[in-house]
């Protein structure tokens, strides 16, 4: 077991995962007071480095693309007070944190973890149900259903509409983006059937933020959300155009077969109409 307990939180490591806890010094950001206890696998892990510094050190986490909805949900945009995988060490404890780095990338020698991107969530979002009042509105996730309530500040365009419930199912995608100098920052939810996006002050599937302490937490709905949404590798997958392979030889023979095979699959129910038709189509074109 390999320890470090700080002000600013603890980490430990067993030679499966990482416990990664928040600490209760008045420093600790929101977001990772409310997000809580973090336990990260071993097999989620790409990478941990430790920086020294003058006054403090870092230790940070690097994790597999596509393993944490959190990280999806945000796209590297979370400020580093908010970073629950970066640890600020003081300097009486600087051989305690390289101690424990040894330890990590040790494990993730012997057990060949690799570092390229996963095909699934390798951890869970945020606990629902959660409720989020910042900005122009207020946001709750029960796990099945978003709720979007407005208050005074927000636009017509939005109070016309009135409190906005979504079902997941009808959830597509989830974006976060937080106040950035004179930009404002939004959580906003793109729905299945949905017209083009609007700007998030008249976007009613969108809440606009400003910059509030409790911004950061908006951030949160998106990771719980995020984690319940099909995980983009298996969106990728089902979106890649079926393209029938080439042959070596370039024989016409080899491409008449592949059709017939393409029109059994298709007569069978294998492959529906446009699936069928893109992969003729491929098939064609290669004669």
């Amino acid at each position: 077991m390999a320890e470090i307990l700080q002000k600013d939180g603890t980490w430990a490591f067993d030679g499966d995962a990482l416990r990664l806890t928040p600490g209760r010094d008045k420093g600790v950001s929101l977001l990772r007071g409310t997000l809580g206890e973090r336990v990260v696998p071993l097999r989620a892990l790409a990478g941990i480095s430790f920086e020294r510094g003058r006054r403090a050190g870092r230790l940070r986490l690097r994790l597999r693309d596509g393993a944490d909805p959190l990280l999806l949900a945000t796209g590297g945009r979370l400020a580093e007070p908010h970073d629950p995988y970066r640890l600020v060490v003081e300097p009486d404890r600087y051989g305690v944190a390289e101690y424990l780095v040894d330890e990590v990338r040790t494990a993730l020698t012997l057990d060949r973890v690799p570092a390229d991107p996963v095909d699934a969530y390798l951890l869970p979002g945020p606990a629902v149900p959660l409720s989020v009042a910042a900005g122009d509105g207020k946001v709750s996730f029960d796990g099945e259903r978003v709720q979007l309530e407005w208050n005074w500040k927000a636009e017509e365009a939005k109070t016309s509409v009135g409190t906005r419930t979504l079902a997941l199912a009808d959830v597509v995608g989830v974006e976060w983006w937080p106040s950035l100098r004179l930009q404002n920052g939004f959580l906003r939810f793109t729905v299945r059937g949905a017209p083009a996006k609007v700007p998030p002050k008249y976007d009613p599937n969108a809440v606009e933020l400003w910059g509030f302490r409790k911004d950061p937490l908006m951030a949160l709905v998106a990771a719980a959300v995020q984690a319940r949404l099909p995980h983009p590798a298996a969106v990728r997958a089902e979106q890649a155009p079926l393209v029938a392979p080439a042959p070596d030889d370039g024989d016409h023979d080899v491409l008449l077969r592949r059709l017939r095979e393409l029109g059994d699959l298709h007569r069978s129910g294998v492959l529906t109409d446009e699936e069928f038709t893109r992969a003729k189509r491929a098939v064609l074109d290669r004669m």
